[in-house]
Formats: structure tokens, C-alpha cells, sequence
């Protein structure tokens, strides 16, 4: 199990985001969904794990 990236987050990673301004990194959905609503960003689920992203 990979952990969410941001910070204080203890849930599994499901998602990964591309962000133009920043590093890609792996969240979970709940995060996923706040920061691939930003301009530019792709959230690409993770192998295995695409019936968690839609």
C-alpha cells in the first residue's frame, strides 16, 4: 500500500495527479478530487485501482 502524499494524510493512494506547476504525485480520491478540479491538472488512476477513480 502506498500512503497519500499530502501532508497529515494516512490513506491509500489511488490517483495520480500531474500538475504543471509541481511535482506528480500519488493521492487518495478524497484528495484527487480537490486538486484535479485546478486548470491543466490529470488525474490518472493508479494499476489496479481504476474502479476507485472515475
Amino acid at each position: 500500500m502506498v500512503e497519500c502524499a499530502e501532508d497529515g494524510c494516512e490513506d491509500e493512494a489511488v490517483v495520480e495527479v500531474h500538475v504543471p506547476w509541481a511535482d506528480d504525485r500519488r493521492v487518495c480520491t478524497g484528495h484527487a478530487r480537490v486538486i484535479a478540479r485546478q486548470d491543466g491538472v490529470v488525474a490518472d488512476p493508479l494499476d489496479g485501482y481504476e474502479g476507485e477513480w472515475p
